[in-house]
């Protein structure tokens, strides 16, 4: 096999997010988060898992930086738990929530990693939610106010800032399925959700070009799906469009177009009377240009025409065939070229990080003292391989974080589904090394495969 070398200035990193690694749930001042509420209602979560603990990096974050360091990271996609810093979700800041972050940034720099800063990755303070969360539009300016903050505090040392983590997911998965917190099932509402999480991410990047500090780059995390027909009937065609504009488009052209796109606009204001435009929101969107684009890539969509849903028309299936991961995902490493080229062509040749990919799987055999998880070691080297294809195509693909560092709290799958580099004993808390570690070490070193 060629070796298949990366520009010299690529960033090779990990991810993670706060409420699934950190635990101290409630220490030090921290206030309660929605996943905090959720995750403590029976039948929520698989087998009654809860983040109180997870992998308590909010304690060993030293320990697991070290780790980063022997694993060569050049960066380090993390989130912030906004309880943390403001246990009411505005007011008075929490001194000790914010020291952890400063001191994490600091260890960080120490050790040669850049940090990447998530400002939200779903566990909205919970006395938020008691107001109507990200239902309720005056979050919009409690979200900015919230960013402007930690942009004046730790802005003179991360120039790396994403403002939200997969919209997609906080809206629907959140509001409308039900299946994450807040645990909601209305689709109008999930909707409207959606305008103020893009509003939300346009103020915040306003509020960075004003700080004293907004000489780095900011932009928003998106999941982002290949929208592939089950046949070539014309319906099915139809359903992938629909997919595409549900997934894609609705938050790709508001934050690189400054627009809606106009057949999903029209779908949910006729049907759904959603979601409510004030006059200026639009302006404000269009006037807050992003400096890239963060992408959640884990497997494309095959959609069929269905009428379970009387306004979403279609179904996702399960090709016959395929590889899955333990998550029941299709493996398609193409599907990840193919949405980085078609990034390129429809939105103005953006700036691109892949903010996460990863995979779970079983992690239930050993070699020695390490992890033996050559299927995903074998999943990272097909998607590595999908993006050096994308570059070559000439998409302007910046850098790429793992999901995840380390197994971690995987929401509504509690602790069952594992995407860690490294292996974590839920019951010492004891880090692991995994073979797609030592491979990914290799990987960074040698800025290639």
């Amino acid at each position: 096999m060629a070796q298949l070398i990366f520009p010299k200035d690529f960033l090779w990193g990990a991810a993670t997010a706060s409420y699934q690694i950190e635990g101290g749930a409630a220490d030090d001042g921290k206030g309660e988060s929605i996943w905090d509420r959720f995750s403590h209602i029976p039948g929520k979560v698989t087998n009654g898992d809860t983040g109180d603990v997870a992998c308590d990096h909010y304690h060993r974050y030293r320990e697991d930086v070290r780790l980063m360091k022997e694993l060569g990271l050049k960066g380090y996609r993390f989130s912030i738990s906004w309880p943390r810093v403001f246990p009411n979700g505005r007011g008075a800041v929490n001194p000790q929530g914010i020291d952890f972050y400063n001191r994490l940034v600091d260890e960080l720099l120490a050790n040669g990693i850049e940090p990447a800063v998530t400002l939200y990755h779903w566990d909205l303070p919970q006395a938020l939610q008691e107001n109507g969360g990200w239902g309720n539009r005056a979050i919009v300016d409690d979200f900015a106010a919230y960013a402007a903050y930690l942009f004046d505090v730790l802005g003179d040392r991360v120039k790396k800032w994403i403002t939200h983590n997969e919209p997609w997911v906080v809206a629907f998965a959140g509001h409308f399925q039900g299946r994450h917190a807040p645990g909601l099932t209305d689709l109008p509402l999930a909707v409207q959700v959606t305008h103020h999480l893009i509003l939300s991410h346009a103020k915040a990047v306003q509020a960075y070009r004003a700080s004293k500090h907004g000489d780095g780059q900011i932009g928003i995390t998106l999941n982002l799906y290949p929208s592939v027909p089950a046949s070539d009937s014309e319906s099915d065609r139809a359903a992938a469009t629909l997919v595409d504009g549900h997934n894609n488009r609705w938050f790709l052209d508001p934050v690189l177009k400054g627009e809606y796109p106009a057949d999903i606009l029209r779908l949910y204001q006729e049907r759904l009377n959603s979601p409510v435009i004030e006059p200026g929101d639009m302006e404000c969107i269009a006037a807050s240009p992003m400096d890239f684009l963060g992408i959640n890539y884990y497997f494309q969509k095959v959609v069929k025409h269905s009428e379970v849903h009387p306004i979403l028309q279609f179904e996702e299936i399960k090709p016959e065939g395929s590889e899955y991961t333990a998550m029941n995902w299709e493996i398609t490493p193409q599907g990840l070229t193919d949405l980085l080229v078609r990034l390129d062509r429809d939105y103005h040749h953006p700036d691109l990080y892949i903010t996460e990919n990863g995979a779970a799987f079983k992690d239930d055999r050993r070699d020695g003292g390490v992890v033996d998880d050559q299927d995903r070691l074998k999943f990272l080297q097909q998607h590595f391989a999908a993006a050096h294809r994308a570059l070559e195509a000439g998409v302007k693909l910046k850098g790429y974080y793992v999901w995840s560092l380390m197994d971690n709290f995987e929401w509504a799958h509690g602790y069952g589904k594992r995407f860690g580099l490294i292996y974590i004993d839920y019951q010492t808390l004891e880090r692991t090394w995994k073979k797609s570690a030592l491979w990914y070490r290799e990987v960074i070193r040698d800025n290639g495969l």
